[in-house]
């Protein structure tokens, strides 16, 4: 999860609510309890930690963008919002919980991850976590890839930006650092994209960072090619879809 200065809160609040709204469910399987302190890791504009707020806890959010983070700040002012790096986490013993959603797919170094999550929860602590999984995005992927090189643009695997694990991939990373997977999920999850015609275009512009350095003409042009590939599949009723699998997880510290 790293710094990055690009990140659009305010667009991201107005054309991508959809993200933190699907969460709501991954809270009420967190089920905070009064008074537990739980760290909302990847909190970005912070509308899932004041949910957990509300609901009785200590909540903390903690994400790696400025941005993000200063718009959480105003946003709710009452609560206590942190810059940092999921992968270098520094609190030790901390945490009844720790809470995180669609954020652990943008760290490729899943076991920094895990090793902070451990080292902040007490015992008996618990990991809830949603994000996407083996196969999310997979028709957007493709279409963007060959979009980008018909327009002449080189890319490669290597400049995918994602991590999207298999459950027996990330549950593996747990269990070797010492938690009881006691939930795991891989499900599709196709989201209606916000905006009608603009959804697929407000999509890229905001998450796919391997169009990044590209001219904003060009761009545009690849944004036609990738809407002409998927719109058979990913349009419907004037709505775009994003092709969404997510892997769901809930593990314990003993």
């Amino acid at each position: 999860m790293k710094v990055d200065k690009q990140w659009d809160a305010k667009f991201y609040d107005r054309q991508h609510s959809f993200v933190w709204q699907f969460g709501a469910q991954l809270v009420e399987q967190l089920s905070p309890q009064t008074g537990e302190r739980i760290l909302d890791l990847g909190c970005g504009t912070g509308h899932l930690t004041n949910e957990i707020a509300n609901l009785g806890a200590i909540a903390i959010g903690m994400d790696s963008s400025p941005t993000m983070i200063a718009q959480a700040r105003e946003s709710y002012p009452q609560l206590q919002f942190e810059i940092a790096d999921a992968r270098n986490l520094s609190f030790v013993g901390e945490f009844d919980a720790v809470f995180s959603n669609a954020v652990l797919h943008w760290i490729t170094e899943p076991e920094a991850v895990v090793a902070g999550v451990w080292q902040s929860l007490k015992p008996g602590g618990r990991f809830v976590a949603e994000f996407g999984g083996r196969g999310n995005v997979a028709a957007i992927i493709a279409a963007s890839y060959r979009a980008i090189q018909a327009a002449g643009y080189p890319i490669s695997p290597a400049d995918n930006p994602w991590y999207f694990p298999s459950i027996s991939e990330y549950t593996t990373l747990l269990e070797a650092r010492g938690f009881e997977v006691t939930f795991a999920l891989l499900f599709d999850r196709p989201t209606p994209l916000e905006d009608g015609e603009r959804g697929i275009q407000n999509w890229l512009e905001m998450f796919a960072r391997f169009l990044d350095g590209i001219s904003a003409e060009a761009k545009q042009e690849i944004f036609t090619a990738i809407e002409r590939e998927l719109r058979p599949q990913l349009y419907r009723d004037g709505t775009w879809y994003a092709d969404y699998r997510r892997i769901r997880i809930i593990s314990r510290k003993p």
